[in-house]
């Protein structure tokens, strides 16, 4: 995948574009759409149909982190006929989510956010289309929260005898919608990095995972309890302590 769009909008939407680019620090290609207003995901995908063409997609959620790849999948709907493929995660707050109901193997309903779950399968913010899911758009009304819904137009494909299937992550997945969820996945994420080694930094305590950038400077007396993630070119002051599950961006100052 290398040509990728980017849907931004809203406040912090222009700092999105300057970070990423045209994506050719990346190795890919970035296209930047516009929505006008928060008017739902089905809204959001139905503004990238010039984008898409007739070319099959993935749909990718900003705020799902998830630990595992989804190469293998991407290729075998690649080379399917299926017209939709979603990921599930079974979740212990269903409410939370767009939640799928599976009768002998099969999706049969999905419900956004419903006050009675059918099901504890949560459907995750990772979706894989062809280009006729954007015929459904223009069926859909807004929902209650004046937007419309991407579970009710994989709805109505499900009524209408579409193929869609499904995979379960059993691995780490997380919606970080929230701030409590974001400190939550930053500490799993954390548990994964690889260490710094071969650094030489005197009269430094280190443990735990740790790893540290290119161009940090990180001066005497300082304690680090990973696991920690610093970024490149940042300056630790002397008698800091730092961690656990700590991220530090690139180029931060920090003192004690």
């Amino acid at each position: 995948i290398t040509d990728i769009a980017i849907i931004i909008g809203g406040i912090g939407s222009e700092k999105v574009r300057e970070y990423y680019g045209d994506g050719s620090n990346f190795g890919v290609n970035f296209t930047f759409i516009e929505q006008d207003s928060p008017k739902g995901i089905a809204h959001a995908i139905g503004l990238c149909k010039n984008f898409v063409k007739e070319e099959k997609f993935i749909v990718f959620l900003g705020d799902n982190i998830m630990t595992k790849s989804i190469n293998e999948i991407a290729k075998k709907f690649n080379d399917s006929k299926i017209d939709a493929f979603l990921l599930l995660c079974e979740v212990d707050n269903p409410s939370q989510f767009g939640v799928a109901e599976i009768i002998d193997g099969q999706i049969k309903k999905i419900i956004e956010k419903p006050k009675s779950p059918i099901s504890k399968f949560a459907v995750t913010g990772i979706y894989f289309f062809q280009p006729n899911i954007f015929d459904i758009f223009p069926l859909l009304k807004p929902s209650w929260r004046n937007e419309l819904e991407i579970a009710d137009a994989l709805q109505i494909m499900i009524d209408n005898n579409n193929r869609v299937e499904f995979d379960i992550i059993t691995e780490f997945w997380k919606d970080t919608g929230t701030p409590n969820d974001i400190i939550d996945a930053n500490t799993k994420i954390l548990q994964t990095i690889t260490p710094t080694t071969n650094v030489d930094i005197p009269d430094v305590e280190l443990s735990g995972l740790v790893s540290i950038g290119e161009g940090t400077t990180i001066q005497k007396n300082t304690q680090i309890n990973g696991p920690v993630l610093i970024g490149k070119n940042c300056i630790i002051e002397s008698n800091t302590l730092l961690g656990p599950n700590t991220s530090i961006g690139d180029n931060c100052h920090l003192s004690s």
